[in-house]
This record gives structure tokens, C-alpha cells and sequence, in this order.
């Protein structure tokens, strides 16, 4: 997989995002074991309505669910902040 980024947007777009924000924090954790084999490190933020009324833990499962092939190569880890529209300041 070549184009890690484009891979999450793409798996991600079904939530109908109105907001979707990746941030490759992979320089942050060089010489850690997990990036050692070239695994990378992300930071997302999402907003859908699609998480309305839902706790956190149903928020990152929906997250999860469309990218858990993809742990832990190539992600090795992925922070999800994931908001519902009127959560957004």
C-alpha cells in the first residue's frame, strides 16, 4: 500500500465526514519498536453526524471497523478523535 493517507480517506468517506483531518506523526516515534518495520503513527480527527448521540467507545469501533486491516502495518498506531457536528467549537 502505497498511499496510506488516501487509503483512510477513502475508507472513512462512507461516515460522510464534514470534517476529516490526518496528521502523520510517524517522525515523532522513530526508533520505536512498532515503526521499526516501517509502520506509521497517525492522528485523526473526524466529525459526523454519523456519530450523534453515540459514546466514545461506538465512535472509534465505526472508526475502527473500516480500517482494522490496516493494524498494525502498515499503521502501527492511530489516535481517533471522533465528534458529532455540535461537538465542534
Amino acid at each position: 500500500m502505497t498511499d496510506v493517507v488516501a487509503t483512510l480517506r477513502e475508507r472513512l468517506a462512507d461516515l460522510a465526514p464534514s470534517a476529516l483531518e490526518l496528521r502523520d506523526d510517524s517522525a515523532d516515534h522513530v526508533g520505536h519498536a512498532g515503526a521499526a518495520g516501517g509502520a506509521r503513527h497517525f492522528s485523526l480527527l473526524i466529525v459526523s453526524k454519523a456519530f450523534s448521540g453515540l459514546p466514545r467507545l461506538e465512535r472509534h469501533q465505526k472508526v475502527l471497523s473500516r480500517v482494522n486491516d490496516l493494524l498494525p502495518y502498515p499503521i502501527h498506531a492511530l489516535s481517533i478523535r471522533a465528534l458529532a457536528p455540535d461537538e465542534v467549537s
